[in-house]
C-alpha cells in the first residue's frame, strides 16, 4: 500500500519537528557527500535549528569554500554595475550624438526654408550657395538621365526602323514570288493556246471545201459537174 505524502508544511509539535529535522539534516549532508565524490565539486552547507544551534560540512575547508564565495559575489557586482569611467564616457557619447542629431536636424529646416528669423546674413549666404550648389549637382543629374533616355530611345528607334526594313524585304520577296508563279501559268497557257491553233491549221479540209474546189474546176474546163 502506498505511502501518503507529507504535507509540506511547518510541524506544530516540537518533538516530532525535532525528529524530523535529525533525519532530514543527516540526509541532506549525505547527499552533500555523494555530490561532492561523485561530480569532484566543492560544497559547503550550514544549517541553523530553530534552537540557534550550527550545523555545516563542507567538502575542503568552509572557510576557503566562504572566501570564494565573497570573491565571485564581487565579481559579480562589478560586471552587472558599469564603472564610473565607462558611464561617464557612454553619456559623453550620448551627449554627442544628442548634439550632432539636433544641429543635422535644424540644417535640414534650414534647407527646407524653415526658421530662418534667427540667421545672420552670412550665415544665409552660405546656405544659399549650398542650395545652389546642390540645386545644380540635381540639374546635372537630371540632365545626364533625360541624355541616357534619349540615347536609349534612339537605340529603340533604330533597332524599329531595321525591323521594319526587314519586314519590307520579306514583303517584297513574297510578291515577288506570287508574280512569278502568276506568270509561270500565263506562260503554260499561251502555250497551250499556240499548240491548238496549229493543229487546227495541219488539220485536212472539209468535205465542203472540196466540193467547192472540185466544182469550180469542173466549171473552168466546161465539163458537167456531179457533185
Amino acid at each position: 500500500m502506498a505511502r501518503d505524502k507529507i504535507q509540506i508544511k511547518k510541524i506544530d509539535n516540537a518533538t516530532a519537528r525535532q525528529v524530523t529535522f535529525s533525519k532530514r539534516r543527516r540526509g541532506l549532508f549525505k547527499k552533500a557527500e555523494e555530490l561532492s565524490i561523485l561530480c569532484d565539486a566543492d560544497v559547503a552547507l550550514i544549517i541553523f535549528s530553530s534552537t540557534g544551534k550550527l550545523f555545516e560540512y563542507s567538502s575542503s575547508s568552509m572557510k576557503t569554500i566562504l572566501e570564494r564565495h565573497k570573491l565571485h559575489s564581487k565579481n559579480l557586482e562589478k560586471l552587472e554595475q558599469p564603472s564610473l569611467k565607462l558611464q561617464l564616457v557612454e553619456n559623453s557619447n550620448y551627449t554627442e550624438l544628442s548634439d550632432e542629431i539636433a544641429r543635422k536636424s535644424q540644417q535640414l529646416r534650414h534647407m527646407r526654408g524653415e526658421e530662418l528669423q534667427g540667421l545672420s546674413i552670412e550665415e544665409l549666404q552660405h546656405l544659399e550657395k549650398s542650395l545652389e550648389s546642390g540645386l545644380k549637382q540635381i540639374m546635372d543629374k537630371k540632365g545626364e538621365m533625360i541624355v541616357n533616355e534619349i540615347n536609349l530611345l534612339e537605340q529603340k528607334g533604330a533597332e524599329l526602323t531595321e525591323e521594319n526594313e526587314w519586314l519590307r524585304q520579306q514583303v517584297l520577296e513574297a510578291s515577288k514570288g506570287i508574280q512569278q508563279a502568276a506568270d509561270s501559268e500565263n506562260l503554260i497557257y499561251d502555250e497551250g493556246q499556240s499548240s491548238d491553233s496549229v493543229t487546227n491549221d495541219c488539220s485536212p479540209s472539209s468535205p465542203s471545201q472540196d466540193n467547192d474546189e472540185g466544182s469550180d474546176t469542173y466549171l473552168k474546163l466546161g465539163l458537167p459537174y456531179s457533185g
